[in-house]
């Protein structure tokens, strides 16, 4: 049963979404920061100081301090039950900015092989001139009719 696994596990296609992954995840990380570091702020600040993070809306009051509660780490240190939607935003615009780079990202895949497939192969025929039959592009004369390709 090991050996088996070990067969399954070291197949290439595999290996090759492990990686993928990994890479998925840390470009998932790198976005999050852009979104919540780069994106977000400006978009805030066009709002009027708007911070998306501290959009929440509080369902319970907490056991030691009861609300209004200025932020949400204020309210979660008073224990409070709360909706998070501000969060839920930030993850709504980190997922259109992902799904927009994978969709650029197969898209110009997509083109390079499009690229590749619209090279026409080598000719492997040529016309007599004289009886225009196809022949080898290496023949010096023609089947066909026997007329001397080298003088043409």
């Amino acid at each position: 049963m090991f050996k088996e696994f070990k067969e399954f596990a070291m197949r290439g296609n595999v290996v090759d979404m492990a990686v993928g992954i990994i890479i998925g995840a840390a470009f998932g990380t790198i976005i999050k920061s852009m979104v919540d570091d780069i994106i977000m702020p400006p978009i805030g600040l066009l709002l009027g100081n708007v911070d998306f993070s501290n959009f929440f809306i509080t369902l319970k009051d907490g056991l030691e301090v009861a609300g209004p509660y200025a932020s949400l780490a204020a309210a979660k240190a008073a224990g409070a039950v709360t909706l998070n939607y501000g969060y839920f935003i930030n993850t709504i615009i980190s997922f259109i900015i992902i799904a927009f780079c994978v969709f650029l990202l197969i898209r110009s895949m997509n083109k390079m092989k499009r690229k590749e497939e619209v090279k026409p192969p080598a000719p492997t025929e040529k016309e007599c001139p004289f009886c225009f039959s196809k022949i080898p592009i290496k023949a010096v004369r023609c089947p066909y009719c026997t007329s001397d390709l080298k003088t043409a």
